[in-house]
Formats: C-alpha cells, sequence, structure tokens
C-alpha cells in the first residue's frame, strides 16, 4: 500500500462535522453571465437574505480576486482557465468546509465552468446565468469597459472582441433587464434553501 503523504487530511475536521457545527449544508453557486449583467449585485441582495435566515456565505467577485490572488494573470485563454482553476480551488475549500459560496464570474466558456464544476465536484456546483442581454449590459458600461473595448483599447473583452458561450442547462437563469433585483434574489435564494434542505 502507498504511504499516505498527506495524513493531516485523516486528521482534520471532516466536512460532515463542519456543516453540523454550522447547521448548514455547503454548495457552490457559480454566476456567469456578460459584464454589467448584475452578478455581483444580484449575489450581494442573496448574501444580505442568507445573513437573515442565519446562513454563512462568502462571495467569491473577479475583481476583488484578480486585484489579490490572481493579480499575475491577463486575459489570455490560458489566464482565463488559469483565474478559473484557481478560484475553484478556493471556492472547494469554502464550500468543504460548510459555507455557501457565491462565485461572481463572467467564465465565458463551457470548458471554463466544466473545469470550474470538475474541481468542485457536480453534486455541489450550482450554475446560475445571468442572461441579461449585451445591448443592456453595454448600455450600463458601469466600469466602462465595454467603451474602451469598442475603441479596440480592451483585447479579448467578452461579448465584443471574445466569444461568450451561453450555459446549456444552468440550474436557473435571470434575466435582470427583465427582473426586478428583489425577484431575482429570491429566486436564487429559493434555489439555495432547497438544496439545502435536501442535503440535511
Amino acid at each position: 500500500m502507498a504511504e499516505n503523504i498527506y495524513p493531516i487530511y485523516d486528521k482534520m475536521m471532516s466536512r460532515e462535522e463542519r456543516e453540523q457545527q454550522l447547521g448548514q449544508h455547503g454548495m457552490m453557486v457559480w454566476f456567469t453571465g456578460l459584464s454589467g449583467s448584475g452578478k455581483s449585485t444580484v449575489a450581494l441582495g442573496v448574501e444580505r437574505e442568507l445573513a437573515k435566515r442565519g446562513v454563512l456565505c462568502r462571495i467569491l467577485d473577479g475583481d476583488n480576486i484578480r486585484a489579490g490572488i490572481n493579480s499575475n494573470l491577463g486575459f489570455s485563454e490560458e489566464d482565463r482557465m488559469e483565474n478559473i482553476r484557481r478560484i475553484a480551488e478556493i471556492g472547494k475549500l469554502f464550500v468543504q468546509t460548510g459555507i455557501v459560496t457565491l462565485a461572481c464570474f463572467v467564465s465565458p466558456t463551457e470548458e471554463i465552468r466544466q473545469l470550474a464544476r470538475t474541481i468542485i465536484g457536480d453534486e455541489d456546483f450550482n450554475e446560475v446565468f445571468v442572461s441579461t442581454p449585451l445591448e443592456e449590459c453595454e448600455r450600463r458600461d458601469v466600469k466602462g469597459l465595454y467603451a474602451r473595448a469598442r475603441r479596440g483599447e480592451v483585447k479579448d473583452f467578452t461579448g465584443i472582441s471574445a466569444p461568450f458561450e451561453a450555459p446549456k442547462n444552468p440550474a436557473i437563469s435571470i434575466d435582470t433587464s427583465v427582473l426586478p433585483l428583489e425577484e431575482s434574489v429570491n429566486r436564487v435564494v429559493d434555489m439555495i434553501m432547497a438544496i439545502a434542505k435536501k442535503g440535511k
């Protein structure tokens, strides 16, 4: 029998013990959609609503992650993959600790999202497609990135000079140009609470 070179893992508290301690079921809620679609805004609302219900939650957001742990990555295909790989590994740690984790990343291709799903685990990965149309995202242009991309100042910008592949089978789909914020938040919260009940 091969020697276990990571014996500490056998001594750490199990996921089940941590979930029992917290009184909740860990899971990943992965928000995907164009820049400006409303991913982070909805996630912030979900976080606050879950807090009211006593659910411990953590948001992983593209801006914060790229400003810190992934500050050395650009937006090439290789760097996008590495960005998501690192995020998924971090997210997996949160999920296995029993925390409801909300990840807000453009993650524009099926391949990239499948990478995250594989790392985190299919049973814990719940995809939310924020399907707000490009025209609305560009109209909002919260960060001024679309204007810069149209001028050619931002290369490989999703929706303009790089493709976005819509998820084929998301757990739920939300168009924030049609749904009010409160309803968008409630739909995600309802999904989370339904999954949490199954996990108990």
